[in-house]
């Protein structure tokens, strides 16, 4: 018995199937690889495309975002400075009103202090009067005897004057 050899090559078949592989290689090639690598490069520019425009936008909204910042660093300064100012001038009312108060006040004092003055000549030269007049109605009853005018007249006025230095 004669045995058969596990491989054999053929040749018409080795040269059919190199033949078959590398029309399935040019088929492949046309009709496969080029419309995905056509996809695939159409898919790559869409990427980069998509990713360019996401760091444009990531620029503009970082752009913005300074805007913004600025934006409420200067309306903080400003609230800052109508507050500082609002204060100031409430300072400077408050100020205004305490020295309007504090004049108004002197001046009735003083008012207050020229009218006691008034009224306490007032009441001295109205007790002199009634002194005097008590006086010559004393000294007339006390003395009873004649004493002349010029003499009576200087008792009195030595009398007022020690009663206005006394007061």
């Amino acid at each position: 018995m004669e045995t058969q050899p596990l491989v054999t090559i053929i040749p018409w078949t080795f040269i059919a199937q190199i033949l078959n592989l590398f029309i399935q290689m040019y088929l492949i090639k046309r009709f496969l690889f080029k419309p995905v690598n056509e996809i695939l490069a159409k898919r790559q520019a869409l990427t980069d495309k998509e990713i360019s425009d996401a760091r444009e936008a990531k620029a503009d909204a970082d752009k913005i975002r300074e805007e913004y910042e600025g934006q409420m660093a200067g309306a903080k300064a400003e609230a800052n400075k109508i507050i500082s100012d609002a204060k100031k001038d409430a300072q400077d009312q408050a100020d205004k009103m305490i020295k309007d108060a504090e004049t108004a006040a002197h001046d009735i004092k003083a008012k207050a202090e020229a009218d006691i003055e008034q009224e306490k000549k007032k009441a001295i030269n109205e007790a002199k009067d009634q002194i005097g007049g008590l006086a010559m109605d004393i000294a007339g009853k006390v003395v009873e005897k004649e004493i002349r005018e010029e003499d009576h007249r200087k008792l009195i006025d030595d009398f007022i004057s020690k009663v206005g230095e006394a007061s």
